[in-house]
């Protein structure tokens, strides 16, 4: 029998595709993602700006980490 290590890339395809989790998560980190882009798009930022920056910063890295879990999670379980 042959043990194949599936790539992370065919994983995280096949989670986005089969778990709806996986799904909320990965379209929250591309909201986060499209607004902390629009943020950055400014020259300057005010002091309030700058909080919201850290804030969707760090909402961000939470939904990667969820998603990466979510895919450790799938790889042991299929192992």
């Amino acid at each position: 029998m042959l043990n194949v290590e599936v790539s992370e890339d065919v994983l995280v395809a096949r989670l986005r595709t089969e778990d709806p989790e996986f799904k909320k998560w990965e379209e929250e980190h591309h909201k986060l993602e499209s607004s902390l882009a629009s943020i950055d798009s400014h020259v300057y930022l005010s002091p309030e700006e700058e909080v919201e920056r850290k804030r969707i910063q760090k909402l961000k890295l939470a939904a990667k980490d969820k998603m990466m879990e979510m895919v450790r999670r799938y790889k042991v379980g299929r192992a």
